[in-house]
């Protein structure tokens, strides 16, 4: 009898799919997360694995790299990733790294009896099509670590940075806003915007050590370039760790080290301060101090993470790429009325999981790159429409929204009319939630909700 493991957290998926095997006449086995069932792979070896490419723990291309690099010790299965999403970039990745199949959610029974049949597989399945890959900050002294939690926007842009005189107000850096909380500097990704409060943090502190924390989200260019010029991180009395998931085909420090290499870069990772330290995520809930930090994984290609941040003066949830995946899977060209409901189905119930993680967050920094119009065309690509956003924080019931990952084709008209767009949607709601887009410069400071009597 041959054997299958499923490993997936999504215990209704598992339940069917385990009566499809039994009734295929396999063996089956479960796992709901993949460092339980790299484990239990290990153990069984069995014939197939069928793996979600987002699983917490140990993703899917974790797994696939795992279990190829042990194939002179083991039986090699078949590995089948799946996916809520379908980005093209994951498909090739995950081939690259070794899976054989890998399937766009939710699956057809007949494909998977093709599967497990022994068939040749033609998928069915529609993928999205790829997409193509202010003023300067405030000169004031920079805030002392014993006022009030705060929020400021470094980099706002998306894809690549665009300095000029029609993004003066917004400001044309790429990712980067830092979090000063409860006695912890926290910076959520390092775009081209962490060279700026790099400066700002070595006149703060001047011959005072510094102790960050840097989230990564993912590590597409636009989160990563301004790395190698974060000056505090070449200071050996600094204390810098870098915190994200791995890639598809790397690890964290891999590929933070690959940007800095030549001909790339005159100065490599091993060249500076043993200070620096590089960790990759396992769990979806850890500490920094006295903050506590949520994780979850969103709808971008590759393996891309939204945070959230629990604070002594409220939360702040930080989502620079992400695409709702029901208007991304209204797409998909799916015609049938009863594939239609059950895509409806899957991508609303992955939707209502950001929903919850996000509900009740006091400041909501997300991606909303493109208007209802430009979406139509750019669906796939891995962003937000700024009218989904709106629903997503309503829904939420955020008290604060930022719109943020501004398009580099985007000047700051068009922002501020993708703003005036949006405060107009609340209204219309007839809800009370603050709207603003994410400013260069710009500083929040973070007060927790007083009760209501």
């Amino acid at each position: 009898m041959k054997t299958a493991l499923i490993i997936d957290d999504d215990a209704t998926f598992r339940r069917e799919t385990y009566r499809l095997l039994l009734g295929a006449g396999w063996r089956a086995l479960e796992a709901e997360e993949g460092e339980q069932g790299v484990a239990m792979a290990m153990q069984h070896q069995p014939d197939l694995i069928i793996c979600d490419l987002l699983v917490s723990r140990f993703n899917g291309f974790q797994l696939c790299r795992t279990i190829r690099a042990q194939r002179h010790r083991i039986r090699q299965p078949m590995i089948v990733l799946t996916s809520s999403s379908g980005y093209p970039t994951d498909r090739l990745n995950a081939l690259e790294v070794g899976a054989d199949r890998y399937l766009v959610k939710p699956l057809k029974q007949e494909t998977l009896l093709q599967l497990l049949a022994g068939d040749t597989l033609y998928e069915t399945d529609t993928v999205p099509k790829a997409g193509k890959p202010a003023p300067p900050p405030s000169t004031a002294p920079v805030t002392p670590m014993n006022h009030d939690p705060f929020v400021r926007f470094w980099g706002v842009r998306g894809s690549i940075p665009v300095p000029g005189p029609s993004t003066v107000l917004m400001g044309g850096n790429t990712s980067c806003v830092e979090l000063r909380a409860d006695g912890e500097i926290v910076i959520l990704d390092a775009g081209s915007g962490i060279r700026n409060l790099g400066l700002a943090l070595a006149r703060e502190f001047q011959d005072r050590p510094i102790d960050v924390r840097i989230l990564i989200t993912h590590t597409h260019w636009d989160h990563i370039q301004g790395f190698p010029f974060f000056i505090p991180a070449y200071n050996p009395n600094n204390k810098v760790q870098i915190l994200g998931y791995e890639g598809a085909r790397k690890g964290l420090l891999s590929t933070l080290s690959s940007q800095m290499e030549s001909p790339y870069f005159p100065v490599s990772m091993r060249q500076m301060p043993s200070n620096i330290e590089v960790k990759e995520l396992r769990e979806f809930e850890f500490s920094i101090g006295q903050l506590r930090v949520q994780a979850i994984f969103v709808n971008h290609p590759g393996l891309c993470l939204g945070y959230r941040i629990y604070t002594s003066a409220g939360s702040v949830a930080y989502l620079p790429d992400h695409e709702s995946y029901q208007r991304m899977r209204s797409h998909s060209g799916v015609t049938s009325t009863a594939d239609q409901a059950e895509l409806m189905k899957h991508t609303s119930a992955k939707d209502q999981k950001l929903v919850e993680f996000l509900r009740g967050v006091d400041v909501l920094i997300i991606d909303s790159q493109y208007n209802d119009e430009e979406y139509k065309t750019r669906a796939g690509w891995g962003h937000g429409c700024v009218d989904d956003v709106v629903a997503l924080a309503l829904m939420a019931r955020a008290r604060q929204l930022f719109l943020f990952h501004h398009d580099p084709d985007h000047d700051d008209a068009e922002v501020l009319r993708m703003l005036a767009w949006a405060r107009e949607l609340v209204s219309m709601q007839g809800e009370s939630l603050l709207v603003d887009a994410a400013c260069e410069g710009h500083k929040v400071t973070l007060k927790a909700a007083q009760p209501a009597f």
